[in-house]
């Protein structure tokens, strides 16, 4: 299983966020930066993965609303697919 781990005192912004999630993902340079297409990449996922996000009050802190609609996505994620688990610290 492929363990990504997300900081989210590097989720300082929608366009760093964003930044920082296609790398840590490798999503292709199609990637349209927001849930919707983090939602589609992630679902199609072709590897099982764990996802581990520390600092959720820095997210929130930084991104407010946008961030809850962010950990909610997350949250949703193994709800949607068997392949992926979700922890959030």
């Amino acid at each position: 299983m492929k363990k990504v781990h997300l900081n989210g005192k590097r989720m300082i912004t929608k366009e760093v966020t964003h930044a920082y999630l296609k790398r840590k993902f490798d999503f292709p340079d199609y990637y349209g930066k927001n849930l919707d297409a983090l939602w589609d990449l992630l679902t199609t996922l072709g590897k099982d993965t764990e996802i581990i996000i520390l600092h959720k009050d820095c997210i929130l802190e930084s991104l407010g609303s946008y961030g809850e609609a962010l950990l909610a996505l997350f949250l949703e994620l193994p709800e949607e697919t068997d392949r992926i688990k979700v922890e959030i610290r």
